[in-house]
Parts: structure tokens; sequence; C-alpha cells
């Protein structure tokens, strides 16, 4: 025990301190403390940053502000109190037991805790492998197994949980931890962040997946709120359970047949109805049964910088349990390429978060959402924190910025020049165009740029990065020539950046808008079996079940679009997929029709450019005018793991593709493009649901000479139009 730690403990003694919390027994806290891994996590209370509710909350804040912070130290547990909150963790694990808010007007626990149940309270974990080891993903608690003071007094109390790699243990966890614990004099909440290490003598290893994981009192909480649409009372996990509940196509998805509340019979739950892209996912959490006063517990991600795969990654939020989860890492909507690599004798280190868990009350559900989106803005502003003890957390002052302006040539484009207005520009790992949809390994900091195409990428961590844009309306990624070092305390001046999306000649016709999602397209009513009754109006493509709506539509025919007739958002189901015919998935072949007043010479081509959103487990073979001779044809190899049809988003895994179609393969007058998706076998077979959603497509003519109109609208003025659209929904 250092001398920091002797000396808090000694204050700790003089003090009277009342638990709010079961104790778990030491025994289990020893059996509990076997091979862990290397990760930081910080947890922090703090000021009041953002205004507060006209009640509990305010004054809540301003009585612990008088108090100042209290540390006791038990043999097998640690409890920080500020007067507002008291948090509770076992020692030397580190997992939160107990969470406790004055403003509740009650002692009673907000998290669901049972030291006899390894997954309850609050707690992190990862899904992680090594090279050749031929297991599934090994999960790990990422208990600690040393316990440390860092400092303490009436400001402030910093705790540390330790635990290293075990090389004597095959499947330890091949990483370094240290996970922290701040409390602030004064605050309504905690921060929590960690800090993985991978030492150079540390062998291989895959992480599929990191994340914090809330799990709440269920006898308490029973309301959740994701975004202002997205809010409704759920269904309790018991409600989940056979026979209150029936398993659907895959573990998540069950139809509840006899909840114990009657309102959500004949519904679907499914924790991936409620994901979000990461730059929406800003706050979400649970609010209480209360009278006269609600209690919230709100979990807010106040930067992106440490997660995975840049602005678009789509993420698990909260769900039924009650739980709240931060998933700092993961392969969800992107499948196998999202997986974190490290080599045999790699350095490594990434800090994820911090996030901040906010606690409010008051007697409206609409107020307490209200105030944790202005705490979600204030911590934001706040942005990089000032009062984390650990190094590998750089201050405002340690970090620096890049500027520019982003310009979009399109060489077919009657407009000039225009500014990329609207478009993500962000720094990530240095890599090809693209590549930081599926980069986990470092950071990433990402902006929108102005109207007229300036940036500024503001409080990045010193190191050598990429820097990366798409703009939305416009097909293809932006990269920079060369990487760029940030050092801190300095601007990098970029200039202006002109972006040349792909083309190879003017446009003849269009699907959809290049937005990298599949939303303008036809999301069918759901099968009046499957029915989540929140998303009915709104956002109709998280219902249940969607796939197996095609074969309904097109149960012997497949879809047919005629260019310049058909309508996208009625005639385009928002999802190519297989039809299954008993148990066999069946491909299935959707035809583009559309007519060319002529066609240039044999001897130039054509660019068939083809944008998906998503892709699982599938191939495309497009024919011309069904011509299948050999060499007449595209194919495109196996693609796709993203499961985005089946987890309810309306985008996964971008792909690109281009398809040359020679001048002689189309005629005057009527033509045809078949586009056939043919599931991929797998080593258990085809995949349960295979195929795309499509972002837009795109017939370009011969780069040098002329292409009559198809017959539809021009294509300036839809890209306008959508810019527009886009603009306001921002």
């Amino acid at each position: 025990m250092d001398e920091v730690h002797r000396s808090a403990l000694a204050a700790a003694r003089r003090r009277r301190y009342v638990s709010w919390y079961p104790l778990a027994s030491h025994s289990h806290m020893a059996a509990a403390a076997q091979a862990r891994s290397s990760f930081l996590v910080l947890l922090v209370a703090t000021w009041s940053l953002s205004p507060r509710l006209a009640g509990a909350s305010t004054s809540t804040e301003a009585a612990a502000a008088g108090r100042g912070v209290t540390l006791r130290l038990d043999a097998s547990q640690v409890v920080v109190d500020n007067g507002a909150v008291q948090v509770a963790l076992s020692a030397p694990e580190g997992r939160i037991t107990g969470v406790s808010y004055s403003g509740d007007g009650e002692t009673t626990n907000l998290l669901g805790y049972d030291a006899g149940e390894g997954d309850s309270g609050g707690y992190w974990d990862s899904v992680w492998n090594y090279p050749g080891s031929g297991l599934p993903g090994q999960y790990n608690t990422l208990d600690s197994t040393e316990f440390n003071v860092v400092s303490s007094s009436e400001d402030q109390v910093e705790l540390s949980f330790r635990s290293t790699y075990n090389p004597s243990h095959r499947n330890s966890l091949r990483l370094n931890i240290d996970k922290r614990l701040v409390m602030l004099r004064g605050s309504s909440g905690f921060y929590c962040y960690a800090i993985f290490e991978h030492d150079r003598a540390y062998p291989a290893l895959n992480i599929t997946e990191a994340r914090l994981v809330f799990k709440l009192n269920t006898a308490k909480f029973n309301y959740m709120a994701i975004t202002d649409d997205i809010q409704r009372y759920m269904p309790s996990a018991a409600d989940r359970e056979e026979p209150r509940a029936v398993p659907l196509a895959y573990k998540e998805a069950v139809l509840l047949v006899d909840p114990k509340e009657p309102q959500f019979r004949g519904e679907v739950d499914d924790k991936y109805q409620y994901s979000l892209d990461n730059k929406d996912n800003v706050v979400h959490g649970w609010i209480s049964r209360g009278d006269p006063n609600a209690v919230g517990f709100w979990v807010i991600t106040p930067s992106n910088e440490f997660k995975s795969g840049g602005p678009l990654k789509r993420e698990l939020t909260s769900h039924v349990g009650p739980t709240s989860l931060t998933m700092f890492m993961g392969t969800h909507y992107v499948g196998k390429y999202m997986v974190a690599n490290i080599n045999d004798g790699e350095a490594w280190k990434k800090v994820l978060g911090p996030v901040f868990i906010y606690l409010n009350s008051g007697p409206s559900r609409g107020e307490l959402w209200e105030d944790a989106k202005a705490r979600a803005r204030a911590e934001a502003a706040s942005w990089p924190y000032s009062f984390l003890a650990s190094p590998e957390f750089p201050k405002a002052a340690e970090r620096g910025s890049v500027v520019g302006r982003l310009l979009v040539r399109d060489s077919h484009e009657k407009h000039g020049m225009p500014a990329g207005s609207s478009a993500f520009v962000g720094l990530a790992s240095p890599g090809p165009p693209g590549s930081w949809a599926t980069e986990s390994k470092g950071y990433q900091f990402w902006t929108r740029a102005a109207p007229d195409g300036t940036f500024r990428i503001a409080n990045v961590r010193e190191g050598v990065y990429g820097l990366y844009a798409f703009v939305p309306g416009f097909l293809g990624d932006y990269c920079y020539g060369s990487p760029l070092t940030v050092a801190p305390g300095r601007a990098i001046g970029v200039g202006d950046l002109v972006f040349e999306p792909p083309r190879s000649g003017p446009t003849v016709w269009e699907i959809g808008v290049p937005d990298r999602t599949a939303a303008e397209f036809y999301v069918p009513d759901p099968d009046p079996r499957y029915v989540n009754r929140l998303f009915v109006v709104r956002d109709r493509y998280r219902q249940y079940g969607l796939w197996e709506r095609y074969a309904d539509l097109y149960p012997d025919k497949d879809l047919v679009f005629t260019v310049g007739e058909s309508d996208e958002s009625k005639d385009w189901f928002f999802a190519h997929v297989t039809r299954k015919v008993g148990q066999v998935a069946v491909p299935t072949t959707w035809q583009i029709r559309f007519s060319l007043d002529r066609v240039v010479a044999d001897d130039d081509t054509y660019t068939l450019r083809i944008s998906l959103a998503a892709s699982q487990m599938c191939r495309l073979q497009v024919q011309v005018n069904g011509d299948a001779r050999r060499g007449r044809d595209f194919t495109t190899p196996d693609m796709g793991d993203d499961n985005a049809i089946t987890r309810h988003g309306i985008h996964g895994s971008q792909w690109s593709l281009e398809c040359v179609v020679g001048g002689h393969l189309l005629r005057q007058g009527d033509n045809t493009i078949d586009i056939k998706l043919i599931a991929q076998q797998g080593p258990k077979g085809p995949a349960m649901v295979a195929g795309v959603m499509y972002d837009y497509i795109r017939l370009e003519g011969p780069p040098s000479r002329g292409v009559a109109s198809s017959r539809i609208p021009a294509f300036s003025l839809h890209r306008i139009l959508f810019l527009l659209a886009f603009l306001v929904m921002s």
C-alpha cells in the first residue's frame, strides 16, 4: 500500500459514513479475480456544467457542492460519496456494485447487482481471441487484481484498479488493465474511461468487442429513451424468456406472447432495433417509476474520438434489461473487417472514453430527457476534460488541429466547383480512401464542413493521421495525398482541397441518392404478427422480419424497375435478398429497364456504378440485355458480413462496384440490366439472410462523347434538392 493509499485510508477512518449497498462476499471477490487483462477504466463525478431542472436536480447539486468528497475503504468494497451521488465498487475487481442518488429521495441501489451473478451491476467486458486458437470468441469481464488510491481530498478522490497479462494462463487476455474512478465535489454523475495496453513482449490477439455495461434495478426503471423519437415503456427481461416469449429467427429477437404487462402482448423485442450511428449516439438511458419525482440514468458520450469505424459506424445503445451500453469496440453492422488485430511484438495503447454517467430527477420524463440532452451538449463543449489524472489522456493544450476547405469537382457537373457543403471530414490512421470505416485500433476525429466547405478538426491527439472526407450526394471517398503529423498546440492548414468523385462519363440514368444508406427506397409494412409499435410510422426499417416481406410482395416474379416511370420510394425494395423456398435460399434477379435514344460507337464503353449500403454473405452477377456469354457479365467476389438487414439497420458496411459495359452490348431503344443475387456458401451453409442494400446505381456514358437522354429528370437538379434536404435534416 503506497503513502497516498495509507493517508486516504486513515482519513476515511476519521469520518462517519453510511454505506447504501450490500457488501459482496470476500470469497466471491477472490474467486472473481483470476486471469485478468490490461485496461484502464476511469469513473469521474464532476461539477454541473449544464442548465438544470428547476427542482430536485438543482438542489441536489447545490447541497453536494458544500459537502466535499468522502472515501470509505472496506476489506472488499470501496465507496465514494459526494453528497449527490454515491458509487460503490468491489475491491480489487473494480466492479460497480451500487449507485445511489440523493435526488431519488431514497437509498435504493439504482443498479441491479447480485454478488452471486457474474454479469450484474456495472462492469467492463470484452470478447477476444488469439490467432490459431480454433476457439470461438472468449469472453472476459476485465476484473482487476490490484487496488490503489491515486489521490484523496475533499475536492477529488481518484482510485485505481489494475491487472496485468499473465502468460502462465493460456487464456489470459493479452492486455494490461488499470481501471480508475475519480469523483469531484458537487456533481450529479461519474465518468468512465479505459486504457487498453499491449506490450511489445506480449503475443498477438484479436479484439472483437469492448464495452461498458450497466444493468439497472429492474424494480425501478421501465422507460427507455434513445432519441427524441425513440422513447417508450419497455417490457421486462423476464418477458423475453419462454414461455412468456417465443424465439424468432435469431436469439436476440423474441415475440412477446404472455408478458407480465398486457400492453406488450404481440410485440417483437430485439436490442438491435435501438441501435444508432456513432454520430447520433450522444445520450441514452432510462427513467424510473417515480412519485413525485422520477430519476434518470443516462449514458453520455461527449466525443467519438475513441469509437471504432467513424461517424457512420452503427452500434447498440440501451435495451431491455434494463441495460445501458457503451460500445467502444464492436463488429456490429460491419463484421469481421472491424476486428482489431494486434500482432506479436506490437506496442499498442488506446484510451476508451471517458463517457459520463449522469443522474437527474424531476416531475416529468420530458424534463428529464431535455435536461439530459442539455448536459450532453455541455459535456461535449468541455471536451477534452482537464481533470483526468492519467497522462494517457492529453489535455487541450497538448492537442492540435487541422483546418482547410473542401471543394468538389465533378467533371460532368454543370454548376462549376461547389463547396463540400455538409461534408464529413476526418482524421484516422493512414490508409487508402475509406479505410477509416473499418479502423478500430487508433483514434478518429471528425467534423462537418460549413456551407462554404471550410472545416476545422479540433482537439486532435498528437500523432500521424490520414485526412479523409465524404460528401453526401456524391459517390466516393476523398483522401489527402500524404499523412499529416499533428503536434500539440499547432494548427495545420491544408488550404483548398479538391475532391473529384469517381466518374467516367455523363449520367445516363440513376437510381437513389449517394448518401451511404437505403433510406430513400421502399420500406414495407411489417408482418402484422411481428410489430414494434414504436416504429409503425417513423424508422420503419427497424421492424423485425422485413426481409421476409420481399417474398410476400414478389412471390413468383422479381422486382422490375423502369427508369423514368418507376418511383424508387415505392418500387425499389430497400433490401435485395434471396427468396426462401422451403429451406432453400433461391437467387433473385432484379431488372432495370431503360431506353436510349441512340448508342455511341460499339468500341466505346459505358460505366455502371453500384454503391452498396450493406452486404451480407452474397455475390452479385450483372448482365446487360440478357447476354450471359463468357466475358459479357460482371460477377463480384463473395461480399459482406455486416448483418445489417436482420439487425434492422438502414445501412451497414459500404461497397463500391464499377462495371465496364461495352457499347456493343447496348442498343437503341429498350435495354435491360439484370442484377442477380446469389447467397454465399459459408462453413455452416448459406447465410440465414443473404442480401444487399443498394445506396445508389448510375449508368454513365462514354467519357468523350455525348449520350442521349434516358428520359429522366436532370441529375444536377436531383443532387441540389438532395443536398438542401440533407442540410435541413442535419
